[in-house]
């Protein structure tokens, strides 16, 4: 969850711990949540305001000419060394830091357009021409942009002539030029109905039998927002869960934070360092719906967190008179209504408050109530925030609390506005969805591309919300961003029960395809996890992570005591081999490992072999990094000292095995030793297939990777036998047009031909 920073979370709790004890003792009693607002409303003053200010001047978001030079520095740096990207995103956050009258401004868009122009993205690099000519670039310099700009236009006009396959540029994949097509649907397959039941609320079932790989829902998030740093997704990708941060270019500087899309030639917010964007059009559009609001707040913000910023973000799109209608409208109400409204489905999203404990009710409540006091002292109200009928906002049941300061149109029936973020904050506990992208790794120099999955942004979806829990799911989910959407989502959602979504959005944004990851039959719920996969954690572990933060305790087919029982009979086998004489280790009942073999007998403790397996995953690491620095040989010795002394002898199915024989298939293939990359990739695809199955999209990327290798090293035969393989399985996860079945289909066609490609 990505909660307040933690200076501010220990603020509320000495607030907490300071608190009148009647009060604290009725607070928890306080189950409206109107009630909840205006009593951590009436509770917040200025000390509280006081306190965020000094905690958010640690997240500064100020324009900052000095910054801007220091960033101009390091891509000059990373320009001399040639790594071109790396060049454009320091350039980029200069631009970003640069105020609009800096001298540094049009420095930053003249150095990006000379990294553009060797990145071979000229269109791009003229737009950062104009861009510097246009704020002050010296006239004394001016020749070499005017050199720089005849350059360009004669790769664009031999381009335009010749047509030859050039990279697909992810400089802007959301320009105002670029939109989907008009065909694009979102909503749910005709295929697929919403039920609702008192155990399970509103869920999808089946109605006809639903094929591996078809969609059965398309999807935009209500709101959300980008998460920054970089965020490793560990385990199945879903629900929002535990992952490990660790920044050099974060996901704010890579990405729009508009529509998300990947972009090197950021458009910056004119009053924030933080905000950009992939083009103006996505500027104009977060402006106009959210930041207009947030800039203001952009430091108090960072402090407080994504899940306050994205219930805030949540109620700003909304406006005071949807909010007051979802509270005049029951769920089912609104489920049979022609005129379908998707924030009439956020807002009855479950908020469990009962469950949720009361420091964590005070501290959602005090910090939804500061970011009121803040918003209502920046300006003036927002207009998606004015009712045409003031009187309209008012509760029947009390007249809530007088706002205290700030500007005179914030009229105290508004309150019902801080109630519907505190609504959404809580909600996102078990609600929000994680956005996950993969994303290029690794130096540009490197000989190895490698890709990790990457959370992005969190995100409240309105059809999405429908799906329940599974630990096994039936479903794979793939999301979108930009103008990144399946092009065979149009055509395959034909008949999709369109206003299941509103207003039919399209265009610019963040989306999700849900396709069924094998059959369904009639009868069958569509499930989706949440996080906790049978893959890749134990039971009790995965029912204790659900029971902590959605409050059910899974009864899933995964979870049921015969497959819990089947699992642990298929778990004495450890995938840990004998170190006296290879014989498998099995499980015994003292909390130890056993040899198989009656004639050896050889025993480790568990503590021993997790103590070599945690060894063995240190030296892994290290091999990865001295890979990502482009020592490969070094590397590859690491990792054969590793499996000769680590002690323990892992079998072909172990995950750790898959892992290690990844790492090794990746140094070999940096020396250019196809071969052995592919026959190392070829073991650490038995061992990701035993983990995760046979259709699994784990296997389907490994296998891709092994046709890579196969190609590279002119391996006809073995290339083309694996490529049927990864085809149907990354079409059934990622649908028959993804980018990497475009490139699959190039190497195909390439194999096939009468000479081979070079």
């Amino acid at each position: 969850m990505d909660l307040p920073c933690v200076r501010w979370q220990d603020h509320v709790a000495q607030k907490w711990s300071g608190l009148d004890p009647e009060l604290k003792e009725t607070f928890p009693t306080l189950h409206e949540l109107d009630d909840v607002f205006k009593c951590a409303l009436s509770l917040t003053n200025q000390q509280d305001l006081d306190a965020v200010q000094s905690i958010s001047a640690g997240h500064s978001v100020k324009k900052d000419p000095g910054e801007a030079a220091k960033c101009r520095e390091k891509g000059n740096c990373s320009f001399k060394a040639r790594d071109y990207k790396a060049a454009a995103l320091h350039y980029s956050q200069g631009i970003c830091f640069a105020p609009q009258s800096s001298e540094q401004l049009p420095l930053c868009y003249a150095n990006r357009s000379a990294a553009l122009y060797h990145l071979q993205h000229f269109q791009e690099c003229l737009d950062d021409i104009d861009r510097a000519l246009n704020t002050g670039y010296p006239s004394h310099l001016s020749k070499k942009l005017q050199e720089r700009r005849a350059h360009c236009e004669n790769h664009l006009s031999v381009r335009e002539k010749t047509g030859p396959r050039v990279p697909v540029s992810n400089v802007d994949k959301c320009s105002e030029n670029v939109m989907p097509s008009s065909d694009a649907l979102f909503g749910i397959s005709p295929q697929v109905v919403v039920r609702s039941s008192k155990e399970k609320g509103c869920h999808l079932v089946a109605l006809k039998r639903i094929t591996p790989g078809q969609v059965i829902l398309t999807d935009r998030p209500f709101s959300w927002v980008l998460i920054p740093g970089i965020e490793k997704v560990k385990g199945q990708s879903g629900r929002e869960q535990g992952t490990q941060r660790e920044t050099v270019f974060g996901t704010e500087h890579r990405r729009c934070h508009r529509c998300l899309a990947e972009t090197l030639c950021a458009v910056a917010c004119e009053g924030c360092s933080f905000s950009r964007y992939c083009s103006p059009a996505c500027q104009r559009e977060a402006w106009e719906e959210h930041h207009h609001w947030e800039c203001p707040l952009g430091a108090d913000l960072a402090a407080m967190g994504v899940m306050a910023q994205l219930a805030l973000r949540v109620t700003l799109k909304a406006g005071i008179e949807n909010i007051q209608a979802a509270r005049q409208t029951v769920r089912d109400e609104q489920k049979n209504s022609e005129q379908y409204n998707p924030y009439l489905t956020v807002f009855h999203l479950l908020h469990h408050i009962e469950q949720q404990s009361a420091s964590f009710r005070f501290l959602c409540a005090v910090t939804v109530a500061t970011l009121y006091l803040k918003l209502s002292k920046a300006g003036s109200l927002p207009l998606s925030w004015k009712s045409n009928d003031a009187s309209s906002a008012r509760s029947p049941s009390s007249d809530g609390p007088q706002k205290k300061g700030g500007d005179t149109g914030w009229s105290s029936e508004l309150w019902v506005m801080g109630s519907a973020v505190l609504r959404h904050m809580l909600q996102l506990r078990c609600n929000a969805q994680a956005v996950v992208a993969l994303q290029d790794t690794g130096s540009q120099a490197s000989q190895v591309h490698s890709t990790e999955e990457l959370r992005i942004a969190t995100a409240m979806f309105p059809t999405l919300s429908l799906l329940n829990h599974s630990c096994s799911p039936n479903t794979s989910l793939v999301f979108s961003t930009g103008t990144d959407a399946d092009p065979c989502v149009s055509q395959e959602s034909v008949g999709f029960s369109q206003r299941l979504l509103g207003e039919g959005r399209q265009g610019r944004g963040v989306g999700v395809t849900v396709r069924a990851a094998g059959a369904i039959s009639p009868g069958e719920e569509i499930l989706h996890c949440y996080g906790p996969h049978s893959k890749r954690m134990r039971t009790p572990e995965r029912q204790h992570l659900l029971r902590q933060q959605y409050y059910f305790l899974c009864e899933c087919e995964a979870c049921s005591v015969q497959e819990e029982e089947q699992r642990e009979s298929s778990e004495n086998d450890s995938g840990l081999l004998c170190s006296k004489c290879k014989g498998a280790l099995k499980k015994n009942t003292e909390n130890g490992f056993t040899c198989s073999v009656s004639t050896c007998g050889h025993q480790m403790s568990s503590a021993d072999v997790n103590h070599k397996l945690q060894e063995v995953r240190a030296a892994l690491e290290k091999a990865v990094e001295l890979m990502e620095r482009d020592i490969p040989v070094e590397a590859l010795n690491h990792l054969k000292r590793t499996r000769s002394q680590s002690g323990v002898i892992l079998g072909e199915t172990h995950p750790l095995q898959g892992e290690l024989a990844d790492a090794t298939a990746r140094a070999y293939a940096s020396m250019g030793d196809w071969k052995n990359a592919a026959t190392h990739l070829e073991r650490s695809a038995v061992a990701t297939g035993s983990q995760y199955g046979k259709d699994s999209l784990e296997l389907g990327q490994q296998l891709f990777k092994l046709v890579q290798l196969h190609f590279n090293g002119g391996a006809r035969g073995p290339a083309l036998s694996v490529i049927p393989k990864v085809r149907r399985i990354l079409s059934l996860h990622r649908g028959p047009h993804c980018p990497e079945l475009q490139e699959l289909n190039a190497m195909e066609e390439c194999l096939q031909g009468t000479a081979f490609c070079d």
